[in-house]
């Protein structure tokens, strides 16, 4: 018996050191061979090496974090993933009768219960006059039910929209709780941008994605009186055939923005500069942006775009940070002191980070301080497709505040009333109107 107890702690000791040797042995072959802590293609941070500890050995949680680390930092992971793409693209060129490539979508992105079908008669997309030439006829349904259009440089990615037109009811219900706390001295602004596949989505594809302007009309139908709309979505169809959406980015183009910004600032009442009279372009060439990830489509890796985007050049302002610092559920646990920065970041040709350019992080609140005369003060709350409003309206306003739902830990209504905001613009694209904006949005009163 003696002998037999021996040899189990002598096995509980050779498998030790088995373990441990092994997991030594994975870090020096990981730390000597080339990888990034950065995954272009999936637009995410990789995964660290685990901690070790004893509890975590004995409890079995150390080998499925080693696990998890190995498989999510192998060296060229991109490289390979982009292989695999290419393999897969090769193996899905069955056409269906009206043109359509299908591959196995796996999950809808916009996943919402639809509680009425839309008549086709009722889309108002015809009426923008699409010039659909550059997409050959050809599209296909790639991974998470990625619409992809066209070949060759004019390959554009959408994702689909599945809100129903009664959808959107806590975004408007939000703005009216804002407006009724915080008074008739503060002005309440509701924006709800269009994403792409309102206006570019091909006939064929038209059931599977569903009318975005219903869910708008019902949003702003349901807003108090003194509640002020800001409609963008025919002022954008007006310009469907100049590059107001990115092809390879699931977010609108700065161009976009400029006529959406426009807009508002009429209804606002605000002076606005026009792109030739105060603002000069700058462009990030061979921009690829997060479709290429969401679609797991080679081609929209192979048709890179420029980013083009427009700095004011008429006016002074002096823009300061607080950045935030979060768990892995996004609650902000930290904070720093308040500090001075750039507002526009540089990025070189071929960078997907590129749409960063306003601001550098969502995860932050933005304060910019204008040298425009005048106590108008604005505050934008938003999701990263409000990143891009903000820069045209410094003619506009003498300060201008940007604070994104996703990663706020402040009394809004305190905020606007210490910092004297005139002005609040809500500014969500459609799946944050129909999901989680409204309800999170209400928490912050």
């Amino acid at each position: 018996m003696e002998n037999n107890s021996n040899n189990n702690k002598k096995g509980s000791i050779v498998y030790l050191v088995f373990v441990l040797a092994g997991f030594f042995a994975m870090a020096f072959v990981f730390d000597a061979m080339p990888r990034t802590k950065y995954s272009e293609l999936e637009k995410r941070e990789l995964k660290e090496a685990p901690e070790f500890s004893w509890d975590k050995l004995w409890s079995g949680e150390l080998t499925s974090e080693i696990s998890s680390w190995f498989s999510d930092t192998e060296p060229f992971r991109d490289d390979f993933m982009t292989l695999s793409m290419s393999i897969k693209d090769l193996q899905a060129l069955v056409l269906s009768d009206d043109n359509v490539k299908f591959k196995a979508p796996e999950e809808n992105i916009a996943a919402e219960e639809i509680e009425e079908e839309v008549p086709a008669d009722e889309r108002d997309v015809a009426a923008f006059e699409l010039n659909e030439a550059a997409n050959d006829g050809l599209v296909k349904i790639a991974h998470a039910g990625i619409m992809v259009l066209g070949s060759g440089d004019n390959v554009r990615a959408l994702m689909a929209y599945g809100g129903g037109p009664k959808a959107g009811g806590d975004y408007s219900d939000a703005a009216n709780r804002y407006k009724r706390t915080l008074g008739a001295g503060v002005n309440v602004y509701c924006m709800a941008i269009p994403i792409a596949s309102a206006y570019y989505c091909p006939p064929k594809l038209r059931d599977h994605s569903k009318d975005q302007n219903a869910t708008i009309r019902n949003v702003y139908s349901l807003l108090d009186p003194d509640v002020q709309a800001v409609n963008v979505y025919s002022v954008l169809g007006k310009h469907v055939d100049e590059p107001i959406y990115l092809r390879t980015d699931h977010h609108w183009a700065p161009l976009g923005a400029y006529y959406a910004a426009e807009h508002f600032a009429e209804v606002a009442g605000v002076p606005f500069r026009t792109l030739s009279e105060g603002y000069r372009s700058d462009t990030v060439h061979r921009f690829v942006g997060s479709m290429y990830g969401y679609s797991k489509d080679i081609s929209v890796k192979r048709a890179p775009e420029d980013f083009i985007f427009y700095q004011p050049t008429g006016v002074t302002y002096e823009t300061t940070y607080v950045d935030y610092k979060t768990d892995k559920n996004f609650n902000v646990i930290s904070e720093t002191k308040p500090y001075k920065g750039k507002y526009f970041f540089t990025f070189k040709d071929g960078s997907g980070a590129a749409y960063c350019t306003f601001m550098g992080s969502d995860q932050r609140l933005t304060v910019v301080k204008t040298s425009t005369p005048g106590n108008r003060r604005l505050l934008i709350l938003k999701d990263s497709f409000g990143n891009a409003l903000p820069g045209y309206m410094f003619y506009s306003f003498s300060e201008v505040h940007v604070i994104d739902f996703r990663y706020n830990n402040k009394n809004i209504a305190d905020y606007v009333r210490k910092n004297g905001i005139t002005d609040v613009l809500f500014a969500f694209n459609m799946f944050n109107v129909c999901g989680t904006a409204g309800p999170r949005l209400k928490k912050f009163l």
